[in-house]
């Protein structure tokens, strides 16, 4: 009996050891080929839960801050797909990369590497690598207008500007980075790849603090070949935006009635 019941107790140690999440991706390598200077390489990484427990990712780390990872945060039941986003920012980086983004879980392997290599080319290289035929393919990024005024504004405020971004091309238009002498202008939401014919409503979100009448050129990336998109910002940042409407109250003393 004593024998008996140490197996048993031995057999359900070994299944609660074997009770585990497996992390199995579709593959661990992509390889982006040519990148055109300026846009964000973005890959997602499949995987599946081939075990028979839960698995929850607990951190992604990428090896250098010029890649952003994102990944399923949510627990991934056996059976069910999750993925591992790759965000590669390729502005002011040519040449070749090959970067690594580990990722920490509680599954039966807890650290998995995965790896994103690619060209990063100017947008000079890239189109002398390209026929007339294939260049005339490309994405095409046409701005509804190229200049927004904020009018008056207080030091330090965000301001929202609404541009309209349409793909005239062939191709899928992806914008990448922007730049501005003032480090001020961002996207307010990252945007999505624009097909072609269509258009996407693009949000600036800017907030300087220098005062005076300002204007601010702006260039977006793209992997449009004919050009990166250009635009300035203007706006009249002052130090108190209510100072010029308030009523300067008397000094002379008011009696108590």
């Amino acid at each position: 009996m004593k024998h008996l019941l140490s197996f048993l107790l031995a057999l359900l140690v070994a299944g609660a050891a074997h009770a585990q999440g497996v992390l199995t991706f579709e593959k661990e390598l992509h390889e982006f080929g040519s990148v055109p200077e300026g846009t964000m390489a973005t890959y997602e990484f499949k995987f599946k839960n081939t075990g028979n427990q839960p698995v929850v990712i607990a951190n992604v780390q990428a090896s250098c801050g010029c890649t952003t990872p994102d990944w399923t945060k949510t627990p991934v039941l056996p059976g069910k797909i999750g993925i591992v986003k790759a965000v590669y920012s390729s502005a002011g980086r040519p040449g070749i990369f090959n970067k690594t983004i580990t990722v920490t879980s509680n599954a039966a392997t807890p650290s998995t590497v995965l790896t994103i290599k690619g060209n990063v080319l100017t947008k000079e290289e890239m189109k002398s690598k390209l026929t007339p035929q294939q260049l005339a393919q490309s994405p095409r990024l046409t701005l509804d207008r190229t200049t927004h005024d904020f009018g008056k504004l207080e030091m330090g405020q965000s301001a929202t500007a609404r541009f309209t971004v349409k793909n005239t091309g062939k191709q899928p238009l992806v914008l990448g980075t922007i730049t501005s002498s003032c480090y001020c202008v961002g996207y307010k939401q990252a945007p999505a790849p624009i097909q072609p014919g269509q258009s996407a409503v693009l949000e600036l979100v800017y907030a300087d603090r220098k005062l005076g009448q300002l204007q601010e050129p702006v260039t977006i990336s793209s992997n449009d070949l004919t050009g990166d998109a250009k635009l300035t910002l203007k706006a009249n940042i002052v130090k108190d935006l209510n100072a010029a409407s308030m009523v300067k109250e008397s000094g002379a003393s008011v009696p108590f009635k």
